[in-house]
């Protein structure tokens, strides 16, 4: 409940939370005592609610238990979804862990599938682009239409997100405002952007290519103002939902990072410098958004 007043305070649009321990199998048997007060309370703020699965969840990997568990794991996040308000549930595709990506591959469609068939009708099932280190899949635009068609017939609940700061590790130059508009013109072309549910709108401290994430506050990274506004503005995105997750959360940056995702919505094509203190927050994200 506390996320969903701090949303209102801030003038956030969209949240996105965890429905349990994130680092655990171990799911509660119920919805906390105020799921009910929280779902009215973004109701009537218009705030739309998203769920980020447990970080557990490997759709990629083959090895028993865990892909079991994985399966069963973000089943649950989905049946629950609705006790929240929530109708998309965000999940990291995972890694294949040494098998290849072509039986990493096979391994997500399988599970998509699975998962799907047992949810509730109104919950859109959301995989995440990866910054593609170690055996991490779903780095690249090809490989998330790969995915989708895999699915085939049972992906009219299917979405994706792109973390801008996954993009940036993955090799995605989207620091101008016409390398970002490509990169959603790829995705456009190969998936269609109905498919693009959600933008995890963060800045990095990644080098390009990288293959790492790190993320940083809003155009104070390698990624820049220019390329974070180019994506707030294209009017192709209007209905997708964006999320910060950008450090300092609780030390009140989440309101900084809200306004100056703002300022780039509207035009800005630079951001005040941000003092030195911000980079010595806590690395911990928040989950807000500057708009639904």
């Amino acid at each position: 409940m506390a996320a969903a007043r701090r949303s209102r305070q801030i003038g956030a649009r969209a949240l996105q939370i965890f429905s349990d321990n994130p680092t655990a199998w171990r799911r509660r048997l119920e919805a906390p005592a105020d799921a009910a007060a929280f779902v009215a309370y973004c109701a009537g703020s218009s705030i739309r609610v998203a769920i980020h699965a447990s970080y557990l969840i490997n759709l990629a990997g083959s090895r028993e238990p865990s892909a079991s568990q994985s399966r069963a794991g973000l089943v649950v996040e989905m049946q629950r979804a609705p006790l929240y308000g929530a109708t998309l549930v965000n999940t990291h595709i995972g890694s294949h862990r040494g098998v290849g990506a072509e039986v990493g591959l096979r391994s997500i469609v399988e599970s998509v599938r699975a998962v799907l068939a047992a949810s509730p009708p109104g919950v859109r099932l959301v995989l995440e682009n990866s910054a593609g280190g170690g055996d991490l899949l779903g780095s690249r635009i090809e490989e998330l239409a790969e995915i989708m068609d895999g699915v085939g017939a049972d992906a009219d609940r299917l979405g994706f997100c792109l973390d801008t700061a996954h993009l940036w590790g993955a090799g995605y130059d989207i620091s101008s405002a016409s390398s970002a508009v490509a990169v959603i013109d790829r995705f456009e072309a190969l998936l269609g952007l109905d498919r693009l549910a959600m933008v995890h709108l963060n800045d990095s401290r990644s080098l390009l290519g990288s293959r790492t994430d790190r993320h940083e506050h809003v155009g104070a990274g390698q990624i820049g103002a220019a390329g974070l506004g180019a994506l707030l503005r294209d009017p192709r995105l209007a209905s997708t939902t964006f999320i910060m997750e950008t450090p300092g959360a609780d030390e009140g940056y989440d309101a900084v990072n809200l306004r100056r995702a703002f300022l780039l919505w509207g035009g800005a094509l630079e951001l005040p410098e941000l003092p030195p203190k911000a980079f010595r927050t806590n690395r911990r994200s928040t989950r807000v958004a500057p708009r639904g």
